[in-house]
């Protein structure tokens, strides 16, 4: 009944106040898995977006996801695109958004990284992510990156490369082979510096556009394998013009980027894609119309080894997490499989 940023930022406030009630802790054996040196208690996430100032990690553990990831952040605080810059399209199960990052900052974000890690109280054990990304103005095409992971190493369990926003201009042009190149030398250079320092791995992921052409797709796949990258998100959010078009009809032209369900096939296509490109070496964490056990289902068949939430849980709430994570059990048990890391990709091998 209220706007939708109105909306988002109450949620925020709502979980920072504990008004929101904490999920009954669900568990299963077949549920966990060990992906990039980490242990994952069920393959349920939060994308980011939702917390992109790390304001309510407490609050959020409390909601029984696997994993959490905040951002995007920003070196340098940022208001983003002018508002209104959110809209629900309630008829499709659907969101779009044009934010551009707005965020308070990488000092401020690693503040609340910071006092989670050494006071917080993780008796849920969920992971913890951070997803980085570049200031609007900045040119160069790594300095964003590698500000963001200095700051921010050794505070959370992985860190997730933003390059696909389509809205920040030019972003997804990092995306191109030799650009990207670039940025994850940079990125592999600058982690084996740091972590001498720190004695420790970070995980690096790379998330990436559901709008590539085969062509972009495989010179993505290939790099990623080459440069020894821990996984990757697939998918951001869509200007996918056939899919624009059909949400438009609805009764407004909006631009930015499309989440939700109309998103579904198109990212879990690009799963399957992907997961085929690199013989399945490369993790997947599937993202993109996830409303149910049986949608994540679908994504992790495809090659998805997790799955993260975002548009399910403006329509649906935080007792989708539960209902995904009991219902794949079921999905699981049913065609036999004695844990979750068998069914990945099985649609595909």
């Amino acid at each position: 009944m209220l706007p939708p940023e109105v909306a988002h930022n109450l949620s925020i406030w709502a979980l920072k106040s504990n008004l929101i009630p904490a999920q009954r802790i669900y568990k299963h054996q077949k549920l966990e898995q060990k992906l990039f040196g980490l242990s994952f208690d069920n393959p349920v996430g939060l994308a980011a977006g939702f917390d992109k100032n790390a304001e309510c990690i407490e609050n959020l553990v409390e909601q029984n996801f696997g994993f959490l990831e905040f951002g995007t952040v920003t070196p340098v605080p940022q208001a983003g695109n002018d508002k209104p810059r959110i809209f629900r399209l309630k008829e499709y199960d659907a969101v779009i958004n044009r934010m551009g990052f707005p965020n308070k900052g990488l000092e401020l974000f690693s503040q609340k990284l910071r006092q989670w890690k050494y006071t917080g109280i993780n008796s849920r054990k969920t992971i913890i992510g951070a997803n980085i990304g570049k200031n609007k103005l900045t040119a160069d095409i790594s300095s964003d990156y590698i500000s963001c992971m200095e700051k921010i190493y050794g505070l959370c369990d992985y860190i997730t490369v933003n390059i696909s926003s389509p809205n920040t201009p030019g972003l997804r042009e990092l995306q191109k082979k030799d650009n990207l190149k670039q940025l994850l030398s940079d990125i592999k250079s600058k982690k084996k510096e740091i972590s001498t320092k720190y004695k420790g791995n970070l995980p690096v992921l790379l998330k990436i556009s559901p709008d590539e052409s085969e062509e972009s797709l495989a010179d993505i796949a290939d790099i990623v394998v080459k440069k020894k990258i821990d996984g990757v998100i697939i998918s951001n959010t869509t200007i996918n013009p056939e899919l624009m078009n059909d949400v438009s009809s609805a009764g407004a032209v909006y631009t930015g980027g499309l989440s939700g369900r109309p998103v579904f096939g198109l990212s879990t296509e690009i799963i399957r894609k992907f997961y085929q490109m690199t013989e399945g070496k490369v993790p997947i964490i599937g993202v993109g119309g996830v409303f149910s056990a049986e949608d994540a289902y679908v994504k992790i068949k495809a090659g998805a080894s997790l799955v993260q939430l975002y548009t399910g849980l403006v329509y649906k709430g935080f007792g989708l997490v539960n209902e995904i994570n009991e219902g794949l059990v079921k999905l699981l048990v049913k065609d036999g499989f004695s844990n979750i890391s068998e069914a990945v990709g099985r649609d595909v091998r």
